[in-house]
């Protein structure tokens, strides 16, 4: 399989791209969603809310860390996450942007 061609690509249509990947799992925004509600929250307790396995957890809340979505600070033996908010308007901003483009409606086959 041939690598991907992203520099065929605008950096705002990658950026766009890999956030879109980023925020591609269920679980991911069920985390996200949780997260913006309490404002915090200890991995832990998302096993509970979400009623996945732990080690599912870490693993979408690694890939959240990875794109700087979440930050995570020790508190004893367990991390404690929140919505990083400077990414969050990355994102948030980003998309707008995206989603800002007019369609017209009936004017598609």
């Amino acid at each position: 399989m041939g690598a991907t061609k992203t520099d065929l690509f605008t950096k705002q249509q990658n950026d766009i791209a890999n956030m879109a990947k980023a925020l591609a799992h269920p679980a991911r925004i069920a985390i996200l969603q949780h997260l913006v509600k309490i404002n915090a929250c200890i991995g832990g307790d998302l096993v509970e809310e979400l009623g996945l396995a732990q080690a599912t957890i870490s693993q979408h809340l690694k890939e959240l860390k990875a794109v700087g979505l979440i930050q995570g600070t020790v508190e004893g033996t367990s991390i404690c996450y929140c919505i990083n908010p400077k990414t969050w308007m990355q994102y948030r901003n980003l998309f707008d942007k995206f989603f800002d483009s007019s369609v017209s409606e009936g004017s598609c086959c």
